[in-house]
């Protein structure tokens, strides 16, 4: 598929999910200040993945956020993210390397295409596990204007 028809198909849904409203930053589509707000937000929670701090990763999710990991179900709200991580952390070393490829913004709701490099590296001993992810993230823009994920899934390359 042609990658504009892509954009196409994915904007179109967000599209319809912001309705009618006449506030001029709604109606704004890839503002420059968003993106850039957007990948902060990616930014700090990779931060927060490095760090080994669950917490500080699920407070970048909506209060009912889904986590969609591979080979589990999905999960739904931040205390369910916060414990997906924490598992993650109390058994390895962590190491994240991500960014987004694309960022599409339509009025308050907006979706980042990304790869994902981790290393875990387990803190009992054993051996390291590598892997690279094509992820896709929904995100929405609060009342207060910040940006929030609203669904995150991925699987991994290999």
């Amino acid at each position: 598929m042609h990658n504009s028809s892509f954009n196409h198909l994915i904007l179109l849904p967000l599209l319809l999910f912001t309705g009618c409203n006449d506030s001029q930053q709604s109606q704004q589509v890839n503002h420059p200040a968003d993106i850039e707000a957007i990948e902060q937000m990616s930014a700090n929670r990779a931060a927060a993945f490095n760090q080994g701090n669950a917490a500080d990763i699920a407070v970048h999710f909506t209060e009912d956020g889904i986590l969609m990991a591979p080979g589990a179900p999905a999960s739904s709200g931040r205390d369910a993210v916060e414990a997906y991580y924490q598992q993650i952390f109390d058994q390895y070393e962590t190491e994240l390397e991500s960014y987004y490829e694309q960022v599409a913004v339509s009025g308050d709701l907006a979706f980042g295409q990304g790869i994902a490099e981790v290393i875990l590296t387990p803190k009992n001993g054993g051996e390291t596990i590598s892997s690279t992810s094509k992820y896709i993230n929904i995100l929405q823009r609060q009342p207060d204007g910040v940006w929030l994920t609203t669904h995150d899934i991925w699987n991994e390359n290999e």
